[in-house]
């Protein structure tokens, strides 16, 4: 987790804590909410090939809202479990993917903007498989500047500001980075 988000999350915590404890009190598992994340992500993501990109991004946005209510639900009403972070992990996977597919079928016909939303997606997944294969080694590894989160807010400003191209470029950036970031941290264990 960056250190923006860090600094971030109990700030959120702490201004959606009634949403979590209406939710807690109607006994909504935290699995309903991160499947309502890849709903309204996967209806921006339809709204992308429409290109009506503002209209995209504010769904994609509550999309991640949704996403990032799941765990703060999870660990309120005590319904954490292995499985549970298991399917969050899977199902994050798959919201990551969805836009990104979209922006590359937009792009089909710019081979540069194509190729670049390529190495966007194979970089995302990266900075995520290098976290998960580390810590199947047992190394903890939430070094990178560029995770989920600060990827998911440049997606949406992106879309919402209508600067599709420019997006995906820090978005390939960053996770470039970020990925090798960890990679060399995990490198040091060798």
């Amino acid at each position: 987790m960056s250190e923006f988000i860090k600094q971030m999350k109990p700030h959120f915590e702490k201004a959606t804590e009634p949403i979590i404890l209406f939710f807690d009190k109607l006994n909504l598992s935290p699995n309903v909410l991160t499947i309502s994340g890849l709903i309204f992500t996967a209806i921006g993501s339809y709204f992308m090939l429409q290109k009506q990109f503002i209209l995209a991004g504010f769904i994609i946005g509550i999309g991640a809202l949704f996403d990032a209510l799941d765990g703060h639900l999870a660990r309120t009403s005590g319904k954490t479990s292995k499985f549970g972070a298991f399917f969050d992990s899977v199902i994050d996977r798959i919201s990551d993917a969805l836009p990104l597919i979209a922006i590359a079928i937009i792009f089909k016909e710019d081979t540069i903007f194509l190729a670049i939303t390529i190495f966007t997606i194979i970089f995302s997944f990266l900075v995520s498989y290098t976290r998960a294969r580390a810590e199947g080694l047992g190394i903890e590894c939430k070094v990178g500047i560029f995770e989920r989160p600060e990827r998911l807010i440049i997606l949406i400003i992106s879309l919402i500001l209508n600067q599709v191209e420019i997006g995906i470029l820090i978005l390939l950036i960053g996770s470039f980075i970020t990925f090798l970031q960890r990679f060399f941290y995990v490198y040091k264990f060798k």
